[in-house]
């Protein structure tokens, strides 16, 4: 089976660090959906605005893994050599890094096929753009330029279970930080974006092996440059360029 990509998302994340590890956690994020060329008809979304939700399913685009490479790099559309073997047991993040899963019974990047699954919320549907029609999303943890192969509705009867077990998940708790930004740093940040930079901040970007107080960490977002550091439950922005 050969797939293409229908779509491209348009996001505030020009690299994976700081993304929301799973969508619908930051609300305030807003997405746009970018047909390409031959997708670009209103009469494929015909009926779509009367959905709230709708699955994406797209590529980790940003984590092929080739021999010889140490970290996984975005793909450039060239080959660059042989493809990684996958391996049947991955460590989750949610875990530390210090405990091994089976692959299918993870979220995580590295699979057989790298393929993601996302549940996002329509905010409107704009079909009058130079780009065709777009589709405007909150909650997306999509990088930008993520490629999308379908889209599909979610339909509630049969996609929320809310009694359904989730495995080691249930046994986590939710980690969740206080965000310092100083008034004179706010200031330069307009309010949606704010709240949304504030949502992502909040998750604790970090990896969970990382607990050093003294670290600044930098994460870009929304055009910016953003530096900070954790100190138990506090973090604090030292500044955006």
């Amino acid at each position: 089976m050969n797939i293409e990509p229908i779509a491209h998302i348009r996001s505030d994340f020009p690299e994976k660090f700081g993304i929301p590890r799973q969508s619908g956690l930051a609300d305030s994020l807003l997405a746009r959906i970018v047909f390409e060329a031959p997708y670009r008809t209103p009469d494929a979304l015909r009926g779509l605005e009367d959905f709230d939700y709708i699955w994406l399913l797209w590529e980790f685009s940003a984590n092929r893994r080739f021999k010889g490479e140490r970290n996984p790099t975005p793909s450039s559309g060239k080959s660059r050599g042989e493809a990684v073997d996958w391996q049947p047991t991955v460590r989750p993040p949610r875990l530390g890094g210090n405990r091994s899963m089976g692959v299918f019974a993870t979220r995580s990047p590295f699979r057989p096929n790298p393929l993601g699954l996302s549940s996002v919320k329509i905010k409107k549907i704009d079909y009058n753009t130079p780009e065709g029609p777009v589709i405007w999303v909150s909650g997306a943890d999509l990088m930008d330029g993520t490629p999308i192969y379908d889209i599909k509705p979610y339909i509630r009867y049969a996609d929320s279970h809310p009694e359904a077990r989730s495995g080691y998940v249930d046994s986590l708790e939710e980690r969740s930080l206080e965000v310092h930004i100083p008034e004179e740093l706010r200031r330069r940040i307009s309010s949606p974006t704010a709240e949304a930079l504030i949502q992502v901040l909040e998750l604790d970007p970090r990896p969970s092996y990382q607990d050093d107080p003294q670290r600044v960490y930098g994460l870009s977002f929304a055009g910016m440059n953003i530096h900070f550091t954790v100190s138990g439950k506090l973090l604090t922005v030292l500044s955006i360029d």
